[in-house]
């Protein structure tokens, strides 16, 4: 799913950002002296959308048909097509420009020759399908990384035979040789076969670069619907922070994003939003940069069924004084994988089981629609609800995240659940939640999910050791440009 949220409605709309990775000392501390700089770029194209009402239908559409493939059985490895923000680095001998998406745990890319069918109104790469160097070597049938690619097959025996390995050498565990088959991966809107390689990856630190040997990556040759590939951030073993975790575990169990708050108006100027790997957080750290910031933390949970996921529980969500509760199911995941939030960076809006959903609606609408006229062609314009038509500044209700754990509440700006924006000489604004559907419909598998809207303005911790996710609210431009200064 294309998390795709900022496009002119004009003019093609290519926003370039600036990626930070960080590599930390041996005491964990920020090094200016080891900044790694990749471009972070989002884009779309106009074919496909005209205006801001067309783009928010769209993307809340996407939303949650992204949402909903997290529940389809036949999957083994969810693969979505990422969010808006892509990181870009060379493996081998090509440079390649990936979407970020936590959500998945697989790096994979077009490579040449490529073919992309009904392609034709979706973004474009800024680089070109990659050509693999001669050092790319197939990654073989028994290894584990071919293993957790098809890991719908029961045993590495399965996938000796899938390559063609002689009876004899199964038997004898001497099918090494053969080279992994091809995997298939099917999602919202596309699909893709890809095969596994593995080169070196190299990031650039200051003015020479590090190199990871043997990265394993997926190279795709045909895809449905998906140009552009993608940075699989997950907790599996194939993920990007996993594979520098073997290389340097600094940087492979902790990493942080700071989204810098946007707009649908793609004509503004916007600020360059750091990624950091090794992000350290010092628990005494009170002052930042000149920036008070203060995490707040919630567990992990593990989910059998998706152990790839940042699965957390959900205790209910404030809607001014009055506190709802969430389902049960929220709160936990059970041992079919069903329940839990996933804090996803390749989704869009965040989505709600239907009850907490509707309740969380009908509250909102009670302190604002007796205010505030319904704007009812709007939401059915562009998914969302509930929308209103104002003539002065409108007050909303302020909206809190209750997640599981002690003093674990995210208060939420209004910009990240409240959209104004003009439709003709009306202006409108939106409630920027969606419904995720019935609980009993979402049971198997997540029945909620955090989207990178509602993550703005924040930076968002993930450590894996201490199997935690932490917000702090912070002023993320600011961040990337005290990043740059050091």
């Amino acid at each position: 799913m294309h998390s795709s949220l900022f496009m002119n409605s004009k003019l093609m709309a290519t926003s370039l950002f600036f990626l930070y990775l960080l590599l930390l000392h041996t005491h964990f501390h920020l090094s200016t002296s080891s900044t790694i700089l990749l471009p972070l770029t989002h884009s779309l194209s106009t074919a496909q959308f005209n205006a801001t009402h067309h783009l928010l239908k769209s993307t809340s559409a996407r939303s949650t048909n992204r949402f909903r493939r997290y529940h389809h059985t036949q999957l083994s490895l969810p693969l979505s097509s990422g969010s808006d923000y892509t990181l870009s680095f060379t493996l081998g001998s090509s440079t390649i420009s990936l979407y970020l998406d936590t959500g998945s745990d697989l790096v994979w890319f077009p490579c040449q020759p490529f073919t992309c069918i009904l392609c034709e109104s979706k973004p474009r790469s800024p680089t070109p399908p990659a050509k693999l160097s001669s050092l790319a070597s197939p990654v073989p049938c028994s290894s584990p990384a071919c293993a957790a690619a098809h890991s719908s097959i029961p045993s590495s025996s399965d996938l000796c035979a899938i390559a063609r390995c002689p009876l004899e050498s199964i038997e004898m565990s001497e099918c090494g040789s053969f080279s992994c088959p091809s995997f298939y991966y099917a999602y919202a809107d596309g699909s893709l076969v890809a095969r596994l390689y593995r080169d070196s990856l190299s990031l650039p630190v200051s003015s020479h670069s590090l190199t990871i040997r043997n990265f394993t990556f997926g190279c795709a040759h045909t895809t449905l619907g998906e140009p552009i590939g993608v940075a699989g951030f997950g907790r599996g073993v194939l993920s990007l922070p996993a594979q520098l975790a073997s290389f340097s575990p600094q940087l492979g169990n902790s990493f942080s994003y700071c989204l810098v708050s946007h707009s649908f108006d793609t004509e503004k100027v916007t600020h360059p939003s750091p990624l950091i790997l090794g992000r350290y957080v010092d628990e005494k750290e009170k002052w930042i940069g000149g920036e008070r910031v203060k995490f707040i933390y919630t567990q992990m949970l593990d989910n059998p069924k998706h152990p790839y996921f940042y699965s957390v529980g959900l205790e209910g969500i404030s809607v001014g004084e009055k506190k709802i509760s969430a389902p049960e199911i929220l709160k936990r995941v059970d041992r079919h994988g069903g329940g839990g939030m996933v804090v996803d960076s390749g989704t869009t809006f965040t989505m709600l089981p239907a009850s907490l959903y509707e309740s969380v609606v009908a509250e909102f609408d009670r302190r604002v629609g007796r205010l505030h006229e319904r704007a009812r062609p709007i939401e059915e314009k562009t998914g969302l609800g509930p929308c209103y038509y104002y003539n002065k500044a409108v007050r909303v209700p302020s909206v809190v995240l209750h997640f599981v754990g002690n003093a674990s509440s995210v208060v939420l700006p209004s910009r990240n659940y409240f959209y104004e924006f003009a439709d003709g000489k009306r202006k409108v604004g939106c409630l920027m939640l969606m419904n995720g559907g019935d609980e009993e419909e979402l049971r198997g598998g997540p029945v909620a999910t955090l989207g990178n809207y509602q993550q703005q303005g924040f930076e968002v911790v993930y450590e894996l050791r201490k199997r935690r996710v932490g917000f702090a609210k912070r002023k993320c431009a600011s961040l990337w440009e005290s990043l740059n200064q050091g």
